[in-house]
């Protein structure tokens, strides 16, 4: 298990951080109170969590619970452990952090019986210098856009962890175009123009979840060469999609009906997905509207 602590100014960003870590793969913890660090990991020695990082973040907002100095003792002798932790600092100018809290109206932790924004962001950079000195990697999100950013966050996350992968969220739909596409596509399949079992008495009360109809369907030499021009391109869109920082990408397949066909071939690239590792999710919308409309027609 790998032990990283979030801290930094407020406004530098450590909430997107964090919510970054999360998507990655990372086990997180917002606005932990600093004394509950030891009692975090030893929770996270003795308990199996599917995630091979865990990330808290500590700060200010903590009020009364949060000491700077205690946080740094806390964290050097969270160092002596077996499994180390690890700080990042996020940090930014001044200028660029008031500028932040004017943009969102939001009031800084520390503005509080006539405390102007400037003087608690004063406050705060002082009470948090013990920190900034310890931590093992500093950013300065000044000048930082999200998407760099993350960039910066997935080095951290995989630096002495190559075997971590970004994971990548796949989400399958199939679906009848007579009930329209569905708005949360980002990829959008249609494979009307595919042998339609609906026309062969034996199948059209069938669905492309039972073995004769995926037989028909991929059973062609029209459905083969469209997977594999298919699988070809998700196979180059992937690794782009990543390095773009996509983390999410929902596809839809769609034939006339949404339970024969479309319902194949969706069923056919999930196993694929599957084999390129990544988490995937499928979902067939139209079949059980199609199989109460074959039921009300008898």
């Amino acid at each position: 298990m790998r032990y990283l602590l979030l801290t930094g100014m407020s406004g530098a960003g450590k909430t997107l951080a964090l919510r970054d870590l999360e998507d990655l793969g990372a086990f997180c913890v917002d606005n932990l109170p600093p004394g509950m660090i030891p009692e975090l990991i030893a929770i996270c020695e003795r308990t199996v969590l599917s995630a091979q990082v865990a990330a808290f973040s500590v700060d200010v907002r903590s009020g009364a619970l949060f000491d700077a100095q205690n946080v740094h003792t806390l964290f050097r002798d969270a160092q002596q452990l077996e499994q180390p932790v690890e700080s990042i600092f996020l940090e930014a100018s001044d200028e660029v952090l008031v500028d932040r809290f004017k943009e969102t109206r939001r009031e800084h932790p520390l503005c509080a019986d006539g405390v102007s924004l400037t003087e608690a962001i004063a406050r705060e950079r002082a009470l948090l210098q013990p920190l900034r000195e310890s931590a093992s990697y500093l950013i300065d999100t000044s000048g930082m856009t999200p998407k760099a950013l993350l960039r910066r966050l997935r080095e951290i996350f995989r630096e002495n962890n190559d075997d971590i992968q970004d994971p990548m969220r796949v989400e399958i739909m199939s679906f009848g175009f007579k009930r329209g596409i569905p708005r949360q596509s980002d990829l959008v399949f249609d494979v009307r123009f595919l042998p339609n079992p609906f026309y062969i008495p034996e199948l059209c009360r069938h669905s492309g979840l039972d073995d004769d109809v995926r037989e028909f369907v991929l059973g062609h030499e029209t459905t083969r060469v469209f997977l594999e021009k298919t699988k070809d391109l998700l196979a180059f869109l992937l690794p782009n999609y990543r390095a773009e920082g996509k983390r999410r990408l929902v596809i839809a397949v769609g034939c006339t009906g949404g339970a024969h066909r479309s319902v194949a071939i969706a069923e056919a690239l999930a196993a694929w997905f599957r084999e390129q590792e990544c988490i995937v999710q499928i979902e067939h919308r139209d079949v059980q509207l199609e199989q109460a409309r074959w039921i009300g027609q008898n």
